[in-house]
């Protein structure tokens, strides 16, 4: 039987330059199982994806992160991609989205460079993930044990490496929300 994510929503968190396949992969499995999901950012308008280092589509933004609660959602998504990863980190309203999450015990999934938001917002140290093999030495450094495996789960954490993993990352998230 298929899980139904039927009244669950949750939020994407990027800024131009993330990963396109990263945000499509999980929000397409997401959404076939019943979730809504919405793409937030630090501005209104649209964001723009990227397919490594190609400019790909934009994606239009649901709200952004001045605007939300994280009352309002039942789980946090971050695609990674360099220039999406480096520019979301600094921002201070992204910051307290994921730290609202983390304190709420609500799943927070990151894939790629995804996890530079979690460092920033100090809620890596002492948990055991995963990222693309660049980022591993700053998830080390902030306190992290990093393990290179598709997917590991650390309580409400879920950390994938890179784009093969969508698949795997997907059906963790899922069954995290189903949960």
């Amino acid at each position: 039987m298929a899980i139904s994510l039927s009244g669950k929503r949750v939020a994407f968190l990027v800024t131009d330059g993330f990963e396109q396949i990263e945000l499509t992969g999980p929000k397409d499995a997401l959404e076939q199982a019943g979730a809504q999901v919405d793409i937030l950012s630090a501005e209104a308008g649209t964001v723009k994806g990227w397919n490594h280092d190609k400019p790909a589509d934009d994606f239009p933004v649901a709200n952004t992160f001045q605007a939300v609660s994280i009352d309002q959602y039942d789980a946090v998504l971050l695609p990674g991609g360099v220039q999406n990863s480096d520019t979301i980190r600094i921002d201070q309203d992204a910051q307290h989205l994921v730290k609202t999450a983390a304190s709420a015990g609500k799943p927070i999934a990151v894939i790629c460079h995804g996890s530079w938001l979690l460092i920033s917002a100090g809620l890596v140290n002492g948990k055991t993930m995963t990222s693309y093999k660049t980022v591993k030495d700053d998830l080390v450094n902030a306190g992290a044990n990093w393990v290179d495996q598709e997917v590991v789960k650390d309580g409400n954490l879920i950390s994938s490496r890179q784009p093969d993993d969508v698949p795997a990352f997907s059906q963790a998230l899922i069954e995290a929300l189903a949960a």
